[in-house]
């Protein structure tokens, strides 16, 4: 199953979105923070909901590329992420696991948390 996440930071803090079998989960106002930090949130929500959903094979896709190339072991991950790293590397992952990177214009996540802002601005 496809897992897409995606995360940013706005001038009210750091927010995710993981979009799970169609179904978007956004979380908001997750404190200060940078747009990379966001993203290994992101990353981390979802492949918690990879293994809360008991996939057998689940295809992990951002648009970050550096957190992506990070998580992979191509880069080495800066020390403000290390954390993130290993509290990522400690996580459960199903049997059939693959993580890439896409363009920010395949991103579900990412559309998700564009149009949710602007139903908020709206709002």
């Amino acid at each position: 199953m496809k897992i897409f996440f995606d995360g940013g930071y706005r001038p009210g803090g750091m927010e995710y979105a993981v979009v799970i079998g169609g179904q978007a989960r956004i979380v908001r106002d997750l404190g200060p923070g940078t747009s990379m930090t966001a993203e290994w949130l992101a990353l981390i929500a979802a492949t918690r909901a990879a293994h809360e959903a008991a996939l057998t094979d689940a295809l992990l896709l951002g648009d970050a590329a550096a957190v992506v190339a990070q998580a992979l072991g191509k880069v080495r991950v800066p020390p403000a992420h290390v954390a993130h790293f290993a509290e990522w590397s400690a996580l459960p992952r199903p049997p059939r696991f693959q993580l890439r990177h896409i363009k920010r214009t395949q991103n579900l996540a990412g559309i998700a948390l564009a149009r949710s802002q602007e139903k908020m601005s709206k709002a």
